[in-house]
């Protein structure tokens, strides 16, 4: 395996090669291959972006007849077909039949710069410079979206104050006897507080980096009766929790609410092609021309392969059927590792196919992945600590694939934990 190249000259920065090196080569559905052919299943999928698979042949059909074409490749904000044909299906498949009347905003490509332009929208709107963010949320690394992020390890390199953003604790910080919407609620009506009154609130519904923690369906209401009772916008961040992660397209869609703002990237194009997106109530797209801009924005191999994800996945509810089916089985055999071992070494976060096995610690977690990844899957983790190890994997994996991989995971963690047993430092139950 030749890797001098990287060693030598690519950026320090760099942090998945370093949890799985070798080199890939090839990737197909839910499987990378590296240079030598070694199949390894993939459960990491680009964070969350390619919920529909490596090179998903519906997609790339699509993708090869425009290229081959000649489409249209980079046009700015022009008008193109392919962005036409895009904002006409997103509007027919995804919005009309929520009832939703939310404007379309291309940002640059990248989840952190649509969050940036959310925030800088309600800004301007309320008048009041002022963000409430919560404990363990990640809204991206620009320096906005940074201030917005909890985690210390990507603040700390910021090397400027980050301001205009007070945290408040998500759902479950404290405990579950407390409903920290009330607080926020206190905070807000105290004049006295030291908080400044806020333009708007943002969000996620699961807290994919922070840990795959998931709001309870009422604390999101409860959010969202806080924000209009003192005249806040809500801004959903369904980055890397939206098109389909938790089983409906948006992260949203059950809990019966109706965010102001919404951020979208990752698997938005559904080939991973990088593609970010805002939606935005139509009275608050009040933006003059070029306010926030780009050149990349409006990627439009992103919208071809955008527009065949929806057309094949998302005029019925088969696709979220099938993808609560697959939620169930790593629920199940989640509970069946965790259950094997007393004293709580493990136990579960997450919602859909956006699930976490949380150990006890981040050490715990990844003795487990790099023991996973010694048997060919390729699975991460997140937390503060980086405690859960967390699915990711295509929405589009067979069952037979999706409990090979749990099995693996499973032997990964009876290999670790055997050695804490020897040592009497756990006891096996099962």
């Amino acid at each position: 395996m030749d890797t001098d190249i990287f060693e030598s000259h690519e950026s320090e920065v760099m942090s998945y090669a370093r949890s799985f090196p070798v080199v890939f080569d090839q990737a197909k559905g839910s499987y990378l291959y590296d240079e030598t052919g070694a199949e390894y299943i993939d459960f990491l999928a680009g964070a969350g972006t390619l919920n529909y698979g490596h090179n998903n042949p519906i997609l790339k059909e699509k993708l090869l007849e425009y290229v081959q074409r000649d489409g249209i490749v980079h046009g700015l904000d022009m008008h193109t077909a392919a962005k036409r044909e895009f904002m006409d299906t997103f509007y027919e498949v995804i919005l009309k039949p929520r009832d939703m009347d939310h404007v379309m905003q291309f940002t640059g490509p990248t989840g952190t710069n649509a969050v940036e332009a959310a925030l800088k929208i309600a800004r301007n709107i309320k008048g009041r410079h002022n963000i409430i963010a919560f404990t363990n949320g990640f809204h991206g690394v620009t320096l906005g979206a940074l201030a917005a992020t909890g985690n210390s390890h990507h603040r700390g390199v910021a090397g400027v104050t980050l301001g205009g953003v007070n945290r408040m604790p998500y759902d479950g910080y404290l405990g579950d006897a407390f409903d920290t919407t009330e607080y926020l609620d206190k905070v807000l009506g105290d004049s006295s507080s030291g908080v400044d009154f806020p333009a708007a609130v943002i969000v996620e519904t699961v807290q994919g980096e922070g840990g795959i923690n998931a709001a309870s369906f009422e604390w999101l209401r409860n959010l969202e009766k806080v924000c209009r009772k003192h005249d806040m916008l809500l801004i959903l961040d369904d980055i890397q929790a939206g098109c389909g992660r938790t089983g409906s397209f948006f992260s949203f869609d059950e809990v019966g609410i109706n965010p102001d703002i919404i951020t979208l990237s990752k698997s938005l194009s559904g080939y991973g092609l990088p593609f970010a997106m805002v939606l935005l109530k139509p009275e608050l797209d009040q933006w003059k021309p070029g306010e926030h801009n780009g050149t990349f924005r409006g990627h439009n191999l992103a919208f071809v392969t955008a527009t065949a994800a929806l057309n094949h996945y998302w005029r019925d509810d088969k696709f979220a059927q099938e993808v609560q089916k697959k939620a169930d089985i790593i629920t199940e055999r989640f509970r069946d590792i965790a259950r094997s071992y007393d004293d709580h070494w493990f136990y579960l976060n997450g919602r859909g196919m956006m699930q976490g096995l949380v150990c006890r610690d981040g050490e715990l977690a990844e003795e487990i992945t790099k023991a996973c990844f010694k048997r060919k899957l390729v699975i991460e983790t997140s937390g503060a600590d980086g405690q859960v190890i967390k699915t990711l994997c295509p929405l589009i994996i067979s069952e037979e694939d999706l409990n090979r991989a749990m099995e693996i995971l499973k032997d990964s963690v009876t290999e670790v934990m055997t050695d804490r047993v020897k040592r009497g430092e756990a006891h096996s139950v099962g």
